[in-house]
């Protein structure tokens, strides 16, 4: 029986990747607190935990069929075996973009890239720091760093490259940016060899299509209620739609149903007004899926 192997990103991305999974129907159980097995719903799919800094190497070598890793990792990796399938940018999803920034000490001398020149940098992005340096011209000495890098300025090294969202912890730790030099976001990447079997090609758009309806419905909701057939053009005035509005005759002479799509942020504010527009019956429910 055939079986489609996917890597799940063990760490930071873990929870926000099981709790989209969740949201599209596919349900996904830890063996024990501290597993990498893993067990689903999804028929004919193994998931497993793995770093994301590994999943972009042990997709290209086939060992996984598919994975979700950062875009960040797929460059370290510079490896060819991969196709990228899906962008996962947080505006529709809850994976957040982060990015990799050079980082020295506040009281540093070292006010851009171009003073990096024969310093030491500490990063565990090694192969692209190295790169972006390179191509501007700035010979500096990268050394990889196994964890603890916000600590090594002053006493290990002149520099770190480091992954942040907001450099809340780089401020914490007495460091200010120079530069930023990746932003990153979580992307779905599938094996080439194995998007040439018809099934498993077919398997993983069955995935995708789950996990982007998934993610088009985060922060969304359902509104639908009963409108006289004289306010109707007044109230379809007044809602934000993704295309048009459903409206659908009701067995009451003279009464339709509307139905929209819209922000639950604009939930609130739009209540009211439809009240005073007319509207009855209304009902505001929540969505799993969207499905463009």
């Amino acid at each position: 029986m055939k079986r489609l192997r996917c890597a799940l990103p063990k760490g930071s991305l873990e929870k926000t990747t099981f709790e989209i999974f969740s949201r599209a129907g596919i349900r996904i159980y830890k063996e024990g607190e501290r597993s990498y097995f893993l067990s689903s719903n999804f028929e004919d799919v193994e998931f497993l935990l793995i770093r994301p800094q590994e999943i972009p190497n042990y997709v290209s070598d086939g060992i996984f069929d598919c994975g979700i890793t950062g875009f960040d990792w797929i460059l370290e990796s510079g490896v060819k075996g991969i196709r990228e399938l899906a962008d996962f940018l947080y505006s529709k999803s809850g994976y957040r973009m982060t990015k990799w920034v050079i980082a020295v000490p506040e009281d540093s001398k070292i006010k851009d890239i171009k003073d990096l020149k024969g310093k030491r940098i500490a990063t565990e992005l090694v192969n692209f720091t190295r790169k972006y340096l390179k191509k501007r011209g700035v010979d500096a000495i990268i050394e990889f760093s196994w964890g603890a890098t916000e600590a090594k300025p002053k006493i290990l090294c002149d520099a770190i490259v480091e992954l942040t969202e907001t450099g809340k912890s780089l401020r914490e730790n007495r460091l200010r940016i120079i530069d930023v030099i990746l932003e990153t976001t979580p992307r779905f990447i599938a094996n080439k060899e194995s998007l040439k079997d018809k099934w498993k090609k077919k398997k993983m758009e069955h995935l995708l299509l789950l996990l982007k309806g998934s993610m088009n419905a985060k922060d969304m909701v359902g509104l639908k209620m009963n409108v006289n057939e004289k306010n109707i053009k007044k109230i379809i005035k007044v809602l934000p739609a993704l295309k048009k509005p459903t409206v659908s005759p009701l067995l009451l002479k003279g009464w339709y149903a509307i139905e929209v799509v819209l922000n639950e942020d604009e939930v609130q504010k739009l209540l009211p007004k439809l009240k005073e527009l007319g509207a009855e019956g209304i009902i505001e429910y929540p969505l799993n899926k969207i499905i463009y």
